[in-house]
């Protein structure tokens, strides 16, 4: 199946506050041990930078297994930050270590500073153009760095797209399934990862495929 781009902007209030609603303890309740096991050391202590955070469900897991780090999460549509501000004003334990930025990539917007943590969680299948991603990573980390993007992996066919909707998203709002099918279809293939991260400067990056459905393109910055 060929790549079908979607919006890459949930700018819409009714879009975003289906998926702030919606149930990701399956494809998000893992994504800190999956970090965790990508490198065994991690300890964040600095301050931990998320591309793409939408509503913040992952990073907001990240921030209570992490409470000594600082955590910016960055998103281009502002009903999704609006959602993210909202939910962290009931979680008080992290309001003193979580910000928010709104702003779409590339940006001068996000601060220059040294990160412990760049990572990205289902931005890169919105991106029409997805190096725009690579270059905004490549400018930000710093040596030691580490590094992880944890996206869609495009279906083989429509049919296998449409059944996989039709597998995780029983119950959902018709809005949250249509635009699950869009992002099953507008994602990457591994082979396409790996095509867009050598037209990059960030060497060292491994691509990992994770179950059936995700990729994982993680490693550490080891050149300035």
């Amino acid at each position: 199946m060929e790549r079908v781009l979607e919006p890459e902007l949930m700018d819409d209030w009714e879009q975003a506050h289906a998926y702030h609603k919606a149930d990701f303890e399956r494809s998000h309740g893992q994504r800190v041990e999956l970090v965790r096991s990508f490198f065994p050391s991690l300890r964040l202590t600095g301050t931990v930078l998320d591309l793409g955070c939408g509503s913040g469900d992952v990073l907001f897991r990240f921030a209570r297994a992490y409470p000594k780090a600082s955590f910016l999460g960055v998103d281009g549509s502002q009903p999704m930050i609006d959602l993210a501000r909202k939910e962290i004003e009931t979680h008080p334990e992290l309001n003193s270590h979580v910000d928010f930025l709104v702003t779409t990539l590339p940006s001068d917007a996000i601060p220059q500073q040294p990160y412990d943590l760049v990572m990205s969680h289902s931005l890169l299948h919105h991106l029409h153009n997805p190096v725009v991603l690579w270059d905004c990573i490549e400018s930000l980390a710093v040596l030691g760095t580490k590094i992880c993007v944890v996206d869609l992996k495009r279906p083989e066919s429509a049919e296998t797209a449409r059944a996989i909707v039709d597998a995780l998203a029983i119950g959902e709002p018709e809005i949250l399934r249509r635009d699950f099918f869009n992002s099953l279809c507008a994602a990457f293939t591994a082979a396409e990862v790996e095509e867009q991260l050598q037209g990059t400067g960030i060497s060292g990056l491994s691509v990992r495929e994770v179950g059936d459905m995700y990729l994982a393109i993680y490693g550490e910055r080891a050149i300035e």
